[in-house]
């Protein structure tokens, strides 16, 4: 029943897989980067509206297409997740190292220069350039060469992305996925990187945001390795100012490309590059042999590049002492690389020369399922330590068996790692496997270390396993380490996990997916996240360890609430719930119930998130864990909030706030002193919750948080203006919205504008309050926020009331009511029928406006939402002045001013005295 509730509940808001998917890039465009989404504080409207679902609209779609690369999440108003997402930081100058083994290449650098330097002197669009050529010919290092020479003309970064289109053991790299990176590299903040289960519309949709984030900007882009146009058509930047290299073995041809073939080096160039490696003087040489030598290894610079490193390394060696070696490799090598045999007999050649262990650890090197690796996965791979992994690796650096990159990483070249991959094919097949479980420990063992940086204090951390004792681990000393570990490390790990998994290796599979689960929720893309935690599940089942399958559930759950694909969350968290019912594991069960909670919230489905939320408490407190308490009391206390019940609110949120402090959780006690000023705003303790409110404010100013700075001081301004502090409340929605402003977060500023309106039209111009809440009104819908739209229609029919603008104010109303009363929010609609009473009853029609106050006493009361219960009073009683003249209404005017100066609203406190007297 709850699981058809969710679909329909989907369904209406737009249908489908379709829905889903826009769901989920709104919920982005405003995402949180917490664990605790049921508190959503700062999607809050005021303390007037309550936001119970985000809606989606194509309109909100078109916007966050169009922007979404200006806005900056903001951080979440409730707890943080277990585990946080990386910054932002833009990183768009990641070309690899220019190579000195580079040689003369004139003619194609003078024609690709030409070409670059024509097509912007002319002021044309820059025309992308293909440049292809056979394996080891060197595209890669001519497109990077190039790279570096033309990076003055393209200012606003250069970035380089492996397509892996030929690379032995990977699978090509997706263009969403490849999409992906390039956002994060731009700045993107993971979150806002559009995902969901339609591949080809989360592949639109990053592209269309690529395009936005590189409009009007000069960029280099060098796409290496692609393997189809297809794979890279997604990924060219709609701007006419970026320039876009793409290496392939195919050639890639399409109208607008610009094709340049890199052909082996013409024998001359081959030569020189040949005798300047070798490091000895040309007529030591011998021309004859070298020419007989570069000829061997077809004149491709990798084969040259090798060959002469094995010349420096033998200084007894002569040039005729290497061509017999390689002609007796080409003969060992026979027919079965007949179609490789230039290239390949060099490597045999460098091979064959290293020393029995580091030949040992260079085959290692072609069972590593990632694409680079530093020391430390040597050593795991390798069995030794990181001290003699690294000096194998610089050796090999040096011997050209493998490419130096940046942050002393490296990587094979796709031929010398099919190569390392046959010679390790030739041996026992178990070293494969067990070279692959190493790998996995040792990233096991690192993992835990990263978490313990990035997990939140007293979260759950999942333990190294008992094996990793003599593991060497990198040195982390700080968040920022853990966090730039995990990103550079994340496609290696992924790519363990599938290759453990086909070599059914089931335990690393969960352990691995477990001790990922924390990073990828925050740091996505969730597509990823989603496939991970569906290999894990599936490999506890083959293991049948149900405890490891409802932990894979359960974060399979987790992040499909935050994709807003809630029928797909809530059907995960059930089965996560009976796996861990058939195991008595309650702490899972109470993890998976306070989430399932979450969406039930998220979905308006109250009384199912309260009982879930409520089970969830007993079983964290049967289990004494505090940290499980203060969290299902505050998604409690936001439910109980949310259904008006004011007073469990406070009653939950104020047992949250005291673990909060006893744990030492400074955001777990902001967010609940934030959502108890907002409980009490609701309630009329304007004092108690503009204490709430700065004390919130002082703690995001210690945690160096603006967002939620910003959304502390909007609901200040919105104390301030009740209590009569009209412009204390102007200066800190303008605070806010210059804090927004400058972090690019669209619905905090959104909600900050709607507010300045509001105190516009309070003292009296109206014109200015319609401008700005016009102005609001369409960033709410452009987001697809259903609540703030409603919002800013009430505001926006008084102002319009009040200019004269009748049959306006009106439609504004009713279609704000609408919202309103589908989105469950008694409280703003209560306010709505007072705003829409006082427009009839200025317009002459004080037995409709008397129907309107009435509704909204009910309803006022009903909540125990005592402003809008004296508004309404007070409209009730001025009908009755009007239609039964002077002296009538006396009654409810008096108990009008009884709950206004409770409340301490002095100024309609003493509009009705005036009245009275």
């Amino acid at each position: 029943m709850r699981l058809r509730r969710g679909i329909a509940i989907a369904v209406v808001a737009g249908g489908g897989a379709v829905t889903t998917m826009l769901v989920g890039l709104v919920t982005n465009a405003v995402s949180d980067e917490s664990r605790w989404p049921g508190w959503l504080g700062w999607l809050q409207e005021h303390a007037w509206f309550s936001f119970v679902v985000l809606g989606v609209t194509m309109a909100g779609l078109t916007a966050l297409l169009a922007g979404l690369s200006e806005t900056r999440p903001p951080t979440p108003s409730g707890r943080p997740e277990d585990g946080a997402g990386p910054g932002a930081a833009q990183v768009l100058r990641s070309l690899p190292r220019d190579t000195a083994a580079f040689t003369d290449r004139a003619a194609e650098l003078e024609r690709l220069v030409g070409s670059v330097r024509a097509s912007q002197e002319s002021g044309e669009g820059l025309p992308v350039h293909v440049i292809d050529g056979m394996p080891g010919v060197g595209k890669t290092t001519f497109a990077v060469h190039a790279g570096h020479l033309l990076s003055e003309r393209f200012p606003d970064g250069q970035l380089f992305v492996n397509l892996n289109g030929h690379t032995p053991g990977r699978t090509p790299v997706q263009a969403s996925e490849a999409l992906a990176s390039l956002l994060a590299a731009a700045g993107v903040p993971t979150q806002q990187i559009p995902v969901g289960d339609d591949a080809g519309a989360v592949t639109e949709a990053r592209a269309a945001m690529w395009r936005s984030r590189l409009a009007g900007k000069k960029a280099l882009l060098i796409l290496d390795n692609a393997a189809s146009y297809r794979q890279l058509e997604p990924l060219l930047p709609g701007g006419s100012g970026c320039l876009v290299l793409v290496t392939s073995r195919k050639r890639l041809v399409a109208n607008e490309e610009v094709v340049m073939s890199v052909d082996a080096l013409p024998p001359d160039h081959a030569v020189e590059l040949f005798v300047r490696l070798s490091g000895r003087p040309a007529d030591a040489l011998g021309r004859d042999v070298v020419d007989e030598l570069v000829r061997l290894c077809g004149c491709l610079p990798l084969g040259v590049s090798l060959l002469a490193a094995r010349l420096r390394h033998h200084p007894s060696w002569s040039a005729e002492d290497l061509r017999g070696r390689l002609v007796a490799a080409r003969d060992r090598l026979g027919e079965l690389r007949a179609g490789e045999r230039a290239v390949t007999a060099t490597f045999d050649l460098s091979y064959r020369d290293l020393a029995p262990e580091r030949q040992h650890f260079f085959r290692q090197l072609g069972f590593f399922p990632g694409t680079d690796l530093d020391p430390h996965v040597g050593a795991a791979l390798a069995e030794v330590s990181v001290v003699v992994a690294r000096r194998h690796l610089e050796a090999l650096y040096d011997d050209h068996l493998i490419d130096e990159q940046p942050g002393s990483r490296y990587r094979l070249h796709d031929l010398l790692r099919d190569y390392a991959r046959g010679l390790a094919a030739d041996g026992d097949s178990m070293d494969h496997v067990q070279a692959v479980q190493r790998v996995c420990t040792y990233y096991l063992a690192a993992l835990a270390v990263a978490n313990g940086h990035t997990v939140r204090s007293g979260a759950a951390v999942p333990p190294a396993p008992d094996d990793t004792s003599r593991v060497e681990t990198p040195v982390l000393e700080s968040r920022a380490d853990a966090l730039s570990w995990l990103e550079t490390e994340r496609a290696n790990i992924l790519a363990c996990v599938r290759r453990a998994n086909g070599l059914a290796l089931y335990d690393l599979v969960v352990q691995l997916a477990a001790a990922m689960a924390p990073f990828l929720r925050q740091a996505g893309p969730w597509d990823q996240a989603v496939a991970l935690h569906r290999t894990a599940a599936e490999a506890a089942r083959h293991t049948g360890d149900q405890r490891a399958r409802g932990d894979a559930l359960a974060e399979l759950g987790v992040v499909r609430r935050f994709m807003a694909a809630y029928p797909q969350a809530i059907e995960a968290l059930n089965d996560a719930v009976t796996a861990y019912e058939a195991v008595d594991d309650r702490r899972g069960k109470a993890e998976a119930l306070n989430q399932l909670g979450i969406v039930w919230y998220l979905t308006a489905d109250n009384e199912d998130a309260a009982r879930a939320q409520t089970e969830a408490l007993a079983l964290y407190r049967e289990l004494g864990y505090r940290l499980g308490q203060a969290n299902a009391l505050a998604d409690l206390g936001m439910t109980h909030r949310q259904m008006s019940r004011f007073d469990a609110a406070v009653e939950a949120q104020t047992e949250a706030l005291a673990i909060y402090r006893e744990l030492g959780d400074r955001y777990g006690e902001a967010n609940s002193l934030r959502d108890l000023g907002v409980v009490h705003s609701l309630m009329g303790a304007y004092g108690l919750a503009a204490r709430h409110h700065q004390e919130a404010f002082d703690i995001y100013l210690e945690l160096d948080d603006r967002v939620h700075q910003a959304y502390a001081l909007n609901e200040l301004g919105v104390v301030r203006r009740l209590t009569g502090d009209i412009e204390a409340a102007r200066t800190a929605h303008s605070q806010a919205l210059t804090h927004f402003t400058e972090l690019g977060e669209r619905f905090g500023r959104a909600n900050s504008i709607r507010h300045l309106g509001v105190v516009e039209r309070v003292t009296g111009d109206a014109t200015e309050a319609i401008r700005l809440l016009e102005e609001a009104l369409g960033a709410y819908r452009e987001l697809g926020s259903r609540g703030g739209e409603a919002a800013s229609l009430s505001e926006l029919g008084v102002a319009r009331g009040i200019v004269g603008e009748r049959d306006g104010a009106i439609e504004a109303f009713q279609h704000g009511l609408e919202i309103l009363r589908g989105l469950g929010d008694r409280c703003g609609e209560a306010e709505a029928l007072n705003h829409w009473g006082m427009l009839l009853l200025t317009s002459d029609e004080p037995t409709a406006a008397r129907r309107h106050f009435g509704q909204a006493l009910t309803l006022a009361r009903d909540i125990s939402c005592p402003l809008e219960e004296a508004r309404a009073l007070e409209g009730i009683g001025r009908c009755d002045w009007t239609v039964d003249g002077p002296g009538h209404g006396v009654d409810s005017l008096r108990a009008a001013v009884t709950v206004y100066r409770r409340l301490g609203v002095s100024a309609s406190m003493d509009d009705i005295e005036r009245l009275l007297v």
